[in-house]
């Protein structure tokens, strides 16, 4: 399949986003190249003109359809946040329950509206403790913040929403990537933090997107972006079910590759593995998000095809994400 040079679609840091036209939607005035074009972060097979700006002008962002595989991390933040917004949108509503939670949108969206302040102030510097770094510890956290905070407006929240992760972005952008800050997890840098910062909005975002039925913005692209994270988060979070484990996983997610190595029961992460593995995980991208953050189940993962295992020891597979409690 062909497709546009991605580096004539890649922007640098801190422009905006490069605007594609939605599916069948005609582009008046476009150039006369013909490609394919990057439809909700996948490259679709159908032909379409590229619209290019004028000389001296910019794209202005689109929230729901993007190049996700195309743009750097601030980006994916910021379209992901205002995806987000559009899902909560006028007549949305908010007692519209979280399938499999005891939050309602309402909640989720206060939630990640205050989230977004605590990760800008984090970013622009501030000292703000938020719970004890353990999924518990958060989730109590979770529950003081939403009883103090009584706003469930969707339109309103996402707004916030909105306006927070670009608070992020240009916070960030003051400092270096290598700086390190104190985060609800514990300690990491500035660019793993607004790894971290996309991984909850991509969480949550999929929870408001399933219980009201429309599509989600998790896709295979952006994943990539939520792995440092992922693999920083990684033993901060194993679980009593781990003690004692010995074992060496190969973890394969698209084109990205690292390790989970366990000696007595404690993990440690590595970019390639420091033996041979005894179990050999690949497993789509979307899939290994939605586990490792406790959308979907194993068996769910499985059930869909998503997951291969193989190796020495692969009965492994199946239990590694049991190893782990969620965030």
């Amino acid at each position: 399949m062909n497709t546009p040079s991605r580096a004539a679609l890649t922007l640098p840091v801190g422009d905006p986003l490069v605007c594609l036209p939605a599916p069948d939607t005609p582009v008046a005035g476009a150039d006369e190249g013909i490609g394919q074009i990057g439809v909700g972060g996948r490259w679709s097979n159908r032909k379409r003109r590229l619209a290019l700006p004028a000389p001296g002008r910019r794209w202005t962002r689109c929230p729901v359809v993007c190049t996700i595989a195309c743009m750097p991390l601030e980006d994916a933040i910021t379209v992901t946040a205002d995806r987000i917004a559009v899902l909560l949108g006028a007549g949305v509503d908010p007692q519209t329950p979280l399938p499999g939670a005891g939050w309602t949108v309402g909640d989720a969206a206060a939630h990640l509206a205050l989230a977004g302040k605590l990760m800008a102030d984090i970013g622009a510097g501030e000292d703000r403790p938020y719970g004890d770094g353990t999924p518990g510890g958060l989730a109590a956290a979770n529950r003081v913040s939403l009883a103090a905070f009584p706003e469930r407006d969707p339109v309103v929240l996402g707004k916030v929403i909105a306006d927070q992760a670009r608070a992020f972005v240009a916070a960030a952008a003051g400092r270096s990537p290598q700086e390190p800050v104190l985060t609800p997890m514990g300690p990491m840098d500035v660019a793993t933090l607004g790894s971290y910062l996309l991984a909850h909005l991509l969480g949550h975002g999929y929870d408001i997107a399933v219980a009201l039925r429309r599509p989600h913005m998790v896709e295979r692209d952006v994943v990539a972006f939520t792995l440092p994270f992922i693999r920083l988060a990684m033993p901060r979070v194993v679980n009593a079910d781990a003690a004692g484990h010995q074992a060496c996983y190969a973890i394969r997610t698209g084109r990205d590759r690292f390790a989970v190595t366990f000696a007595d029961g404690v993990p440690t992460v590595t970019d390639i593995p420091p033996r041979r593995p005894d179990c050999t995980i690949a497993i789509d991208p979307v899939a290994f998000l939605l586990l490792a953050l406790g959308r979907w189940s194993a068996p769910a993962v499985m059930a869909r095809a998503k997951v291969v295992v193989w190796g020495r020891r692969p009965w492994l597979g199946p239990r590694f994400p049991g190893l782990f409690t969620a965030p």
